[in-house]
């Protein structure tokens, strides 16, 4: 028996909701038992979305979510319930496209009010306590909420995730679209916030390989260099933080996500072998350095880094002028000023967050300030296990051993994880979504989780020949997430079905995940795949991936005698054997 008045936060496995343990609120977890507790008392459900290493969401526990008068408020008249955005996608999902339908833009912490049976009231982002002349306070709102449903309750409609109307894109006009987004000085895609845009880098350097356009070359390597020599890339440790809040690439928000690490040492992996630039393996290297030395637990990868240490935001990774003197010598210094931007005012809160101006490495004096910097306060380390993200990592893993030096020791990783994926994540007839500290998380299975499961095996399948029967088994079992034409992102008893996501943001779609595993099945299974159409840039070049080699701009190698993949275009199949049975979806 569930006790509603009192916080129960300290019972649940996720690290974002035990961080709001000691609230005031009487926070829940997400159950079927909870609802039905707010349906029997009629009571609004707050529903609070975040994750771990989310600036804005410490700030919202900090500023809100311990306040007393509000926790009062909010314990008198509606049940609370804090959900982890990585635990249930699902749930997150729908709200972000109800926040986006509302305000055109969402973000987290995602804060949103439902009715006793889930219909969307109103949603909203980060709000202080107290309104302002810019922006209604939080405290005020729960006031509006609260009467607006005493008076239009029987009034408030469902909402549902819109239908994504497939938008068809012709091949010419995929490239156009990316040039007319492209940032030409700066590189990357649009003018404001800059995300790495790893899905589409990728897209781009499969495109690249085989029509070899300028417009598109230019493209990737001033994107590229941009993300290696600015803000978003750690350049003591490797790996890239989650985005950057100005174009110039300049400061981060300071969390690091697995995800971008993974698609960070694909894109990397791939660029190398493509333009044979140096600094694009040490890049790709160095991502390898931030996975091991800082993501990887017994053989899997944890979710993410914090982008907030000890409260203040990116305190690890800030340095002054006088710090770099004490620690470096003169003739050190000196050639560390040559290429790194450094001033005495800093950039950020008064302080050096470190950005190169050459592409120059300075390996010794770099590990020397990283040693000094493992001896600070470190942020707090999501210590989650996602499936697809870690599969992504298991796909990096493999595109590095086909193209960087040490290739071997990259697939052990790839295997390695794979392993550990399905000793723990899978029983006979489910794909877990994630776990912590060695328990797993919730019963719901997502689409995600499937299909990158089944990529992955497509790569190691076709390194090694291992894991047919397991690539049929899951095959079949996408049948289950099939609803009226289109993808369920999830199965579960506790929500509702909610459309599969169609989107990259910013890590690939579920739709996108399974389209590009059932095109490599194909192809590795019978030498070919059925066409299908490009869809809009920017949002599903994961899923123009998959379009990319239904429509045959990959070679497909059959042979006995396996080639060096550093011999090999990027858009190459080697094709040793075949995957009995699969044809069946």
């Amino acid at each position: 028996m569930i006790d509603y008045k009192k916080n129960n936060l300290v019972r649940s496995t996720s690290p974002y909701l035990k961080q709001h343990q000691y609230n005031p609120i009487w926070w829940q977890e997400w159950s079927k038992e909870t609802l039905d507790h707010a349906r029997e008392n009629n009571k609004i459900i707050f529903a609070s979305v975040g994750y771990a290493t989310c600036h804005w969401c410490h700030m919202m526990a900090k500023d809100v979510f311990s306040n007393k008068e509000t926790a009062e408020y909010l314990n008198a008249y509606f049940v609370s319930i804090k959900i982890d955005r990585e635990q249930r996608p699902d749930i997150d999902a729908y709200l972000m496209s109800y926040i986006t339908s509302l305000s055109g833009s969402g973000g987290w912490p995602l804060n949103a009010f439902l009715t006793p049976d889930l219909k969307p009231i109103y949603a909203v982002t980060y709000l202080p306590v107290e309104s302002n002349p810019n922006m209604t306070g939080f405290w005020e709102l729960l006031k509006k909420i609260r009467s607006y449903y005493d008076e239009k309750k029987n009034d408030i409609g469902s909402f549902s995730i819109p239908h994504y109307k497939e938008e068809q894109k012709k091949e010419e006009d995929i490239i156009n679209d990316f040039y007319l987004s492209f940032d030409l000085k700066q590189g990357g895609f649009g003018l404001q916030h800059k995300f790495p845009s790893f899905c589409s880098l990728l897209f781009l350097l499969y495109y690249y390989e085989v029509k070899q356009s300028a417009e598109v070359k230019s493209m990737l390597e001033t994107t590229l260099d941009r993300i290696m020599l600015g803000g978003l890339h750690d350049h003591l440790q490797g790996g890239f933080f989650r985005y950057c809040v100005d174009r110039a690439w300049t400061i981060p928000h300071f969390e690091k996500m697995l995800y971008d690490q993974a698609l960070g040492l694909w894109a990397y992996s791939l660029a190398y072998q493509i333009f044979k630039k140096d600094s694009y393996r040490i890049i790709a290297e160095k991502i390898i350095q931030c996975l091991e030395e800082s993501f990887e637990n017994n053989g899997v990868y944890v979710s993410a880094h914090d982008a907030d240490t000890e409260h203040k935001e990116g305190l690890t990774y800030l340095w002054t002028i006088d710090e770099l003197k004490n620690i470096l010598t003169a003739n050190e210094y000196a050639q560390f000023r040559d290429v790194y931007y450094i001033s005495q005012q800093g950039n950020f809160e008064g302080k050096n967050h470190l950005i190169r101006h050459k592409d120059s490495f300075l390996p010794s004096i770099e590990n020397k300030l990283l040693e000094q910097r493992k001896q600070r306060p470190q942020p707090f380390i999501d210590q989650k296990i996602l499936t697809n993200w870690n599969c992504l990592v298991g796909i990096a893993f493999v595109h590095a051993f086909r193209y960087l030096p040490e290739g071997k020791r990259y697939l052990d990783k790839s295997n390695e994880i794979m392993y550990h994926l399905l000793t723990r994540h899978k029983s006979e007839d489910k794909i877990f979504h994630s776990s912590c500290n060695g328990t797993l998380q919730n019963e719901a299975l997502f689409l995600e989780d499937y299909g990158s499961l089944l990529l992955f095996m497509t790569f190691l399948f076709e390194e090694t020949g291992q894991y047919p029967d397991e690539m049929l088994e899951i095959s079949k079992d996408l049948n289950r997430f099939r609803s009226n034409g289109h993808w369920a992102g999830s199965i579960n008893n506790d929500f509702l079905q909610v459309q599969a996501s169609e989107f990259d943001n910013p890590a690939p779609s579920a739709t996108a995940l399974v389209q590009l595993a059932l095109t490599r099945k194909d192809i590795l299974d019978n030498g070919s795949s059925n066409k299908t159409n490009f869809k809009k840039p920017l949002i599903n070049d994961f899923y123009n991936i998959a379009v990319l080699i239904g429509n045959g701009l990959f070679h497909i190698r059959e042979t006995t005698q396996r080639s060096e993949w550093q011999k090999l275009s990027v858009n190459t199949f080697q094709k040793t054997g075949r995957i009995q049975g699969l044809m069946q979806k």
